[in-house]
């Protein structure tokens, strides 16, 4: 069973000016049936599963997927729901809330650099540095709280200057054989309070709510302008954006997990080829078992 999701259909070009208003939160179905999306993202799962065991044998790049969106976007689900195959060893997933002492006393990106997949492994960062000019951006108090040089630059200039940081470092990544893939899960403004409306009523959801929720959701037209002036900056050829329809939570995760499957097929990944000397070896050992 294969799909007909379109992986460019929602990568973000480099250089585009992205408005969120002209980019859909919903599209049709891509399943008929709970039936049939179940045994499709089974499928890619699979597929996933076996892509990763050679990423790990082949031991030559690093992949990083990183997550953004506003709250009840479907982080969490999407990166359970699509890793659901993937071998714990070669895969580690972060989340980052708010800095603690200690990652204050460094520069904006040092908490996460030291969180950075080795070769061979995925690394997932549910939220990321992207915090530091969207969270940050939106409530600018954080930013004075972090002790910053005074001659920095004026309060405008900063978050260009942290584009560019982060731009650098992307790229540098790159040169160095980790890939990196951007989803920013593009949820809607209605569909986000139907959700915190679930989290109220039903009881096992209750502990997901909280009242600051409500609070950042206050901001949320702050908040979109800030996304939009990120993903504009920050969507490169080596590390795309791709912007998912988050409205649908099936959608969403089917459409995830196409991209990561294409993303690995375009590397050039194989199992060690074992030497006539490591055959002799494994022989030997064969006559002694």
């Amino acid at each position: 069973m294969k799909t007909n999701i379109a992986s460019e259909n929602f990568r973000v070009q480099p250089g585009k000016n992205v408005k969120l208003k002209e980019w859909p939160t919903t599209v049709k179905p891509f399943c008929r049936s709970k039936k049939r999306y179940r045994k499709l993202l089974e499928e890619q799962v699979e597929e996933l599963s076996a892509l990763q065991r050679l990423h790990y044998a082949s031991n030559r790049y690093a992949l990083l997927l990183i997550f953004q969106g506003m709250d009840a976007a479907g982080k969490d689900g999407a990166i359970r729901h699509v890793m659901s195959g993937v071998n714990p060893q070669g895969c580690q997933v972060f989340s980052f809330q708010q800095p603690n002492a200690e990652e204050l006393e460094h520069d904006f990106l040092w908490r996460t650099t030291c969180r950075l997949p080795e070769r061979g492994r995925i690394g997932i960062f549910n939220r990321s540095y992207y915090e530091e000019v969207l969270i940050v951006r939106v409530h600018p108090e954080i930013l004075r709280s972090q002790r910053l040089p005074d001659e920095l630059p004026d309060a405008e200039t900063i978050w260009k200057d942290r584009y560019r940081s982060i731009v650098d470092l992307e790229e540098h990544l790159h040169r160095n054989g980790t890939r990196i893939i951007k989803f920013f899960l593009h949820l809607s403004k209605e569909e986000q309070r139907k959700r915190f409306l679930d989290r109220i009523d039903e009881p096992e959801k209750n502990w997901k709510f909280r009242l600051a929720d409500v609070r950042e959701r206050k901001s949320w037209s702050l908040y979109m302008q800030a996304y939009e002036a990120c993903l504009s900056a920050t969507s490169t050829a080596t590390a795309p954006w791709y912007i998912v329809p988050a409205d649908d939570k099936k959608n969403a995760r089917l459409i995830v997990s196409q991209i990561i499957l294409d993303a690995f097929n375009e590397l050039e990944m194989a199992y060690p080829k074992t030497t006539a000397k490591r055959r002799s070896e494994l022989q030997t050992i064969r006559k002694q078992l």
